[in-house]
């Protein structure tokens, strides 16, 4: 099998450090992180309440406070998703990548066939993106936006329901709930992206990890500081990232 090298120009460019997640990237990522764990916990016991405690229901108010709890993550999730759109259309080219895989270009699908090859084990050698691989890619626009305006939009029907007819939330999202067959498949829909979410959490985690130290690429410290590193000291193959 014949071994892809970079030139040691390109190499160079690659060992150096690039800013690659600005402030307001990674920001979100976090705003985002935390009120999805929020918005979990609350969820599985709105959807599981605790059993009624003693005394008048008035003295605790507990899951009311969940709920509370719930819709106020609620508006933080939707409100930083809006922020991170507008940060979209104005930051740099990696600022894109979560609402734009370029599918229209050959080597975007080369490079996730690449990836889909290393991650599979049939090449141990690793494809370097300054930014996210296809893989990655195509995962986050299904899971964090897709999969994320689904959310917001079943939740926000649901929240018009508790609201009242004619409310904002219900002339907004009111129709998602006919259209899904009604509250309880709606609820039940809700419900079952939350696991979703939950499963991608943790596979994200799990990949993020592994590149750190199988594929020899700074993965946790670009999403604090935003600057990406490689660290590699076997051969590896290098692509141009696929710009939009």
């Amino acid at each position: 099998m014949t071994t892809q090298v970079a030139s040691s120009e390109h190499k160079k460019r690659f060992e150096d450090p690039v800013y690659v997640f600005e402030a307001p990237v990674r920001i979100w990522h976090w705003v985002h992180a935390l009120s999805i764990a929020v918005l979990c916990v609350t969820g599985y016991f709105i959807a599981n309440p605790l059993p009624a405690l003693q005394g008048e229901a008035s003295d605790h108010f507990l899951m009311g406070t969940f709920r509370e709890i719930h819709f106020i993550a609620g508006y933080v999730f939707t409100i930083a998703f809006a922020v991170r759109i507008y940060w979209a259309i104005v930051g740099n080219k990696y600022a894109r990548e979560l609402f734009l895989p370029p599918i229209w270009q050959a080597a975007w699908w080369r490079g996730l066939g690449d990836s889909l090859k290393h991650y599979a084990l049939f090449s141990r050698k690793s494809t370097k993106f300054m930014g996210h691989n296809p893989l990655a890619q195509i995962s986050m626009w299904l899971f964090n936006v897709v999969l994320g305006l689904f959310l917001i939009f079943t939740g926000f029907a649901l929240y018009g329901e508790g609201l009242g007819l004619g409310s904002w939330a219900d002339q907004w999202f009111g129709w998602v709930i006919p259209a899904l067959g009604g509250s309880m498949e709606t609820k039940m829909w809700h419900l079952l992206s939350m696991w979703l979410m939950l499963v991608f959490v943790v596979i994200h985690i799990y990949m993020a990890v592994r590149a750190d130290i199988m594929d020899r690429e700074s993965s946790v410290s670009t999403i604090i500081g935003g600057w990406r590193m490689f660290k590699d000291d076997r051969p590896w193959r290098m692509r141009k990232d696929p710009r939009p």
